[in-house]
């Protein structure tokens, strides 16, 4: 059997991949439980932005996707990949192989991250920003009084009134408005056909970005399942 295995800063995620019935997510871990005695038997292929799971992992039965091992068709030999995250050589597969190029990825989740690559195939970089829960978080952990408050699902229709709705207003408006500006600059400079919204966060922003689609749950899984040749 073949797996593939996102490791990301808050959940892993665990999924099936057969050749004929496709990708099939199994199961959601936290991160922070998650070790290698989670580990089914069979042919793993992974992403991970946790050093110390990977360490933990190195020796099993996985193939630890990056840029100098992908097997895609992105050639990522144009910007320094040294630090470039696997999730982010993930997407940049699955865009090129799902999508017309130019095409940027938005990966929304514990961070907000964006990937562009060119019609040639060309990886050319991107950003990497905090996303909202990690927002809220630095504000909660990093003052003495501000409340640590929950993601909404809805995007604040007028600037905050209380403490709390301010801290919504402030947050969401603004990872909001972060987000425009990569689609603007990345737009200005190249022609973009494509502009892909995925990660857990994705859904919140689809609303505000209507030249934008979302992706399939299975999307990042596809650019680990080709980076590893599969």
């Amino acid at each position: 059997m073949k797996y593939l295995l996102n490791i990301g800063n808050t959940h892993t995620t665990l999924a099936q991949y057969d050749t004929h019935k496709g990708i099939s997510l199994l199961q959601t871990f936290y991160t922070e439980n998650f070790s290698k005695n989670d580990l089914p038997e069979g042919e793993i292929a992974a992403i991970s932005v946790v050093p110390k799971l990977r360490k933990e992992l190195q020796g099993m039965n996985v193939f630890f996707l990056d840029s100098f091992n992908s097997c895609g068709k992105v050639d990522f030999s144009q910007v320094d990949c040294s630090t470039l995250g696997a999730d982010r050589v993930a997407n940049a597969e699955a865009l090129a192989a799902f999508y017309p190029l130019p095409g940027i990825v938005l990966d929304c989740g514990t961070a907000i991250t964006m990937e562009l690559v060119d019609g040639e195939n060309v990886f050319l970089g991107g950003a990497i920003a905090p996303g909202r829960s990690l927002m809220r978080r630095s504000l909660f952990s990093g003052t003495a009084q501000l409340p640590d408050i929950p993601l909404s699902r809805n995007i604040p229709s007028d600037i905050g009134a209380g403490t709390r709705n301010t801290i919504a207003f402030g947050v969401d408006c603004g990872c909001i408005g972060m987000v425009k500006e990569y689609i603007r600059i990345a737009r200005e400079k190249h022609n973009i056909k494509s502009i892909v919204l995925t990660g857990g966060d994705a859904k919140f922003f689809h609303p505000a970005l209507p030249e934008a689609v979302l992706a399939p749950l299975d999307f990042t899984y596809h650019g680990i399942r080709i980076g590893a040749g599969w």
